[in-house]
């Protein structure tokens, strides 16, 4: 496993980003921005999924005209993303936003860039440096040949310097590509160089399904790795989808938990019951459950309180009847039509007993 000391934290409102604090997720509306009514009511969709930082487009001065009044609205602190024009930085800046995200390549040049950064210090907001693999420099292609973690790590870490010039630390970083692979490397190279906070994610991942598999694989492993301080999963997909995801990968890493999780067994020959059914009836019986509890749906006994030893409680189905443990000991069998209600029940009394 690759490990870094611990971050730089950064205060983005009332999150704290790096130093040690718990990978914050966050996402991005999809509306125009310059609709408050439309942004406000997303934003708030994604803080009721539990979304924690959310990002908006300013694209035009429409948009940048409506950062006021959702800063005062919004549940969450809002990040601007800001490209090409750093007149809208400025403006962003003015209206309160915690983050701005900027490629400062597109950002109309060094000077120009130079006062986004002011600006920021004076108002003590956060930037997040983002380079991307699909709009690395010209410079940088030529020299590497192509968009390589070597040509990401250079490009950044030429911003990173030109910031730390002008006495400005609140940085984020990110070195996203398509290429999880790429990306991954990327960011262990840099890691190497830098204590910044890390903002992770694969760009461009792609619809519901693929996009779930290559942020998984990616960010997992960077997670992994010990690094990654924010994450955004990024689906062609409503944004509150990403959030779900975003949950699932940090339990996965066991980085942080949110309410119960339902382990179950792929079925076999053995299984006599509708395992799928019987699944997703205690996923949707459980949603309300805010403790993380590690709960086992499983197939027959082979499969029962021997392999799912580690899981609180479980089920595990039979013909006609299924067996409820507790801790890997068996503490009731029930009829079938009563299974479901039976263990959730149980976990109820569990959950009392706590």
């Amino acid at each position: 496993m690759y490990t870094r000391d611990v971050t730089r934290p950064v205060s983005v409102g009332s999150l704290v980003i790096g130093g040690g604090a718990p990978v914050v997720i966050q996402s991005m509306t999809t509306t125009d921005t310059g609709d408050e009514k439309a942004t406000l009511s997303q934003i708030n969709d994604l803080a009721a999924a539990g979304c924690e930082l959310v990002r908006v487009a300013v694209p035009n001065k429409l948009a940048a005209a409506a950062l006021p009044r959702l800063v005062k609205k919004s549940p969450l602190p809002l990040v601007a993303d800001i490209h090409f024009d750093y007149r809208l930085a400025l403006l962003a800046l003015d209206a309160g936003v915690a983050k701005l995200r900027i490629n400062p390549g597109n950002i109309g040049g060094e000077e120009r860039f130079a006062q986004v950064v002011e600006l920021a210090k004076k108002k003590k907001a956060v930037i997040r440096i983002g380079v991307n693999a699909g709009s690395l420099e010209k410079r940088l292609l030529e020299k590497h040949g192509r968009a390589s973690a070597e040509a990401l790590v250079e490009s950044a870490l030429d911003y990173i310097g030109v910031v730390e010039k002008m006495g400005y630390y609140d940085l984020v970083i990110s070195l996203k590509a398509s290429s999880v692979p790429l990306t991954v490397n990327a960011y262990r190279l840099l890691a190497q160089k830098v204590n910044y906070p890390l903002h992770v994610g694969i760009t461009e991942a792609g619809s519901y399904f693929t996009g779930t598999v290559y942020s998984a694989v990616g960010i997992g492993a960077l997670l992994l790795d010990g690094l990654g301080d924010t994450l955004r999963v990024s689906l062609t997909a409503p944004p509150e989808e990403e959030i779900s995801v975003a949950k699932a990968i940090l339990a996965a890493a066991e980085l942080r938990r949110f309410g119960p999780r339902v382990i179950s067994c792929p079925t076999c020959g053995r299984c006599q019951i509708n395992l799928l059914e019987l699944a997703t009836e205690v996923e949707r019986r459980i949603k309300d459950i805010t403790e993380p509890l590690t709960l086992a749906v499983m197939g027959c006994a082979v499969n029962g309180p021997g392999e799912a030893r580690e899981a609180d409680l479980g089920i595990a189905g039979g013909k006609n009847q299924g067996l409820i443990f507790c801790a890997g000991e068996i503490v009731n069998t029930v009829s079938s039509d009563k299974l479901v209600d039976e263990f959730i029940l149980c976990i109820h009394n569990h959950l009392k007993k706590k």
